[in-house]
């Protein structure tokens, strides 16, 4: 994204190469940006997300340490749809992680990876079998 004179150029180019790949779904993992409005119409509930929470508790940055500042006894996370609001878009899969008395933001992320490697494909599956129904 550095290298394009303006987020809509970078969001423009993205944009261009989706389209001309025929690709159907957009899977977002670390990538830490947040999409305007502009883009995610263009790919209205084509757009999916994994987020290390579960929705709607702790969205954003550093959701693990946020659970752990909350005295939280579970967290684990969610695959989501993305809207224009942070984290905030129709839920597709979650999974459940106990928070551990000891755990430590690294520790409880660790748990909470393994059960992402498990849901994302999982949900990627269901889109891919027209399975998920939006309300």
């Amino acid at each position: 994204h550095k290298t394009f004179a303006s987020k809509e150029a970078f969001e423009n180019a993205i944009a261009g190469t989706i389209t001309k790949s025929g690709a159907e779904l957009i899977c977002l993992a670390g990538f830490m940006r947040i999409l305007s409005p502009n883009f995610i119409a263009k790919f209205r509930n084509k757009i999916i997300n994994i987020h290390p929470a579960l929705l709607p508790n702790f969205p954003g940055l550093h959701a693990q340490r946020q659970a752990l500042e909350a005295g939280a006894n579970e967290s684990g996370c969610t695959v989501h749809f993305v809207n224009e609001s942070i984290d905030a878009g129709p839920v597709i899969l979650q999974a459940h992680v106990k928070v551990m008395p000891d755990d430590t933001e690294k520790t409880l992320s660790a748990r909470i990876l393994k059960e992402e490697h498990k849901i994302y494909p999982q949900a990627i599956q269901l889109f891919a079998e027209n399975k998920i129904k939006l309300g």
